[in-house]
């Protein structure tokens, strides 16, 4: 089944999410998108009150006010986006007690990660799961990336009230975006990518896939992401003392564009770039990000949007062309999206050599039952057109041809 998107700039509903939606313009009313309601409730909620250092509020600031600006944003989308950062000052609160706690956490050995970086649609989902099925690496599941730790009266509670609050949110999810897991899958115990991580210490490009925030991108891009990246080796290494595990395996596109800071933070990581022709990339990927700002604003501005992810693509090949040799060749391997899909298991295998790791029995058995329940295109395939986002297949070739030079020629 392909599936063309014929309402991205006027999204319909169901008559079920139609009426939730309502309820939710309703309870927008008091969820405004400033920084003092967030930290008072915050602070209500958890009942602690350090957030940690507090640098990050200049970058909340300007993420909120570029929020502000978004044409056409709606009550539903003012309520989740409210929702969404009011979690993640929760997050800090609640990172920053158990630190004060916990000092011995900062002692904690982070074994240098392996990390897979690419764009959408290059594969990287798919070799992250293959990687994720085995005991080797430590993944985040998607309700531990929401919630990285419990609520003070929720500690020790079984079953975890934030798998039932991830179930929910997932469940309206897919029916708000009843397309969306054709382009991404996604599930409550889903491998999930640490960039919601990031977000917890308002800095990364997580925010641009949120909502159109140009401001937001000029001050990301501006400033060295590597105390960000440190903020998120920390949490890593909360997490491992919460939950165990040896050794990350991380994912995320950001990373394209972030290899000397990675190499910084987490000296002897392993890094797997993923490889695909760029042009049917972008307009997928723009494709899934037009296609979820329904969740916040209407009409959606969809060539606006195309134009915006073309470029900002383009700006993270690029960078990945100028830093891709930061990280040595005995730490880095390239993945082509056809080798990888041509035998799945062999690519698996030559990132577990590259990164000095086993392929014990389990491993190999899991990786092979992740394979068998999860074929391609089982859930059906999206209908990408460029001229459906304002794009020109002739001018994305035109200016992806370095990239394609260097990395696929």
């Amino acid at each position: 089944m392909s599936v063309r998107l014929v309402d991205l700039d006027h999204p319909s509903f169901s008559p079920e999410i139609t009426e939730i939606r309502g309820f939710m313009d309703q309870m927008a009313e008091a969820c405004p998108l400033d920084s003092a309601a967030l930290h008072e409730q915050a602070r209500a909620e958890t009942g602690f009150s350090d957030f940690g250092a507090r640098d990050y509020e200049e970058r909340l600031d300007l993420l909120l006010a570029a929020m502000r600006d978004i044409d056409g944003l709606d009550g539903p989308g003012r309520l989740n986006l409210y929702s969404q950062l009011l979690q993640m000052l929760r997050n800090r609160l609640l990172l920053t007690e158990r630190l004060a706690r916990h000092p011995e956490i900062h002692e904690i050995e982070l074994v240098p990660p392996v990390v897979i970086a690419g764009l959408p649609r290059t594969g990287t989902t798919h070799l992250h799961n293959l990687l994720a099925a085995g005991p080797t690496f430590r993944t985040l599941p998607y309700w531990e990336s929401m919630e990285p730790l419990p609520m003070p009266a929720e500690v020790g509670v079984e079953p975890d009230p934030r798998r039932a609050r991830s179930d929910l949110a997932v469940d309206f999810m897919n029916a708000a975006m009843p397309h969306f897991a054709l382009m991404h899958e996604m599930t409550t115990d889903h491998v999930h990518e640490e960039i919601q991580l990031l977000a917890n210490d308002f800095s990364t490009m997580f925010f641009e896939t949120v909502a159109e925030v140009p401001a937001w991108r000029d001050y990301y891009l501006d400033h060295d992401q590597t105390p960000h990246y440190r903020y998120l080796r920390t949490q890593l290494q909360v997490l491992q003392h919460e939950r165990g595990g040896r050794r990350w395996l991380l994912k995320s596109p950001q990373h394209l564009e972030q290899l000397p800071v990675l190499e910084a933070v987490f000296p002897g990581l392993t890094v797997v770039v993923t490889h695909r022709d760029p042009v049917p990339v972008t307009v997928s990927m723009a494709t899934m990000v037009v296609y979820s700002a329904r969740m916040h604003r209407a009409p959606v501005p969809v060539a606006k949007m195309g134009r915006y992810w073309r470029d900002r693509i383009d700006l993270m090949l690029t960078s990945l062309v100028r830093d891709r040799d930061v990280v040595p060749a005995e730490r880095s391997t390239d993945v082509r999206f056809d080798e990888f899909m041509a035998d799945d298991l062999a690519t698996a295998e030559r990132v577990y050599e590259l990164a000095g790791e086993p392929v014990t029995p389990e491993a190999a058995a899991a990786m092979g039952a992740y394979l068998a329940g999860h074929e391609r295109g089982r859930l059906g395939t999206i209908d990408y057109r460029a001229e459906d986002i304002g794009l020109d297949v002739d001018e994305l070739r035109e200016r992806f041809a370095p990239y394609v030079a260097r990395f696929l020629a």
